[in-house]
């Protein structure tokens, strides 16, 4: 039995993933998948070590012209937060929330 695509981002209801999908292909500021790349290049930014961090932050990082802004991403994730229904935008701020918080270097 085929269970279909994994869902795009982990820790959200799929009413919350639904409702991502509509908005993916309704707004003309979103593509399909632009969320869940937003999530994961925000994820994988505020997981790099301090120092590396730190380097970004003094000199920026060059690779962001080709693999995406995570700062880009991070204020995507506001506005489709502002765009959700309040339950939905409710399970997105609480993993982007997490993400905000998460110690670097784990």
């Amino acid at each position: 039995m085929e269970t279909g695509p994994e869902p795009a981002i982990d820790g959200l209801s799929s009413r919350a993933l639904s409702e991502i999908f509509r908005l993916e292909h309704s707004r003309n500021y979103l593509r399909p998948g632009d969320v869940g790349a937003a999530v994961r290049r925000w994820k994988d930014y505020t997981h790099r070590p301090e120092r590396q961090l730190w380097n970004d932050h003094e000199q920026g990082d060059p690779h962001w012209y080709c693999c995406g802004d995570p700062f880009e991403a991070r204020a995507l994730l506001d506005t489709v937060m502002q765009a959700l229904s309040p339950r939905n935008a409710r399970q997105l701020r609480r993993i982007v929330s997490r993400l905000d918080g998460a110690p670097n270097g784990t």
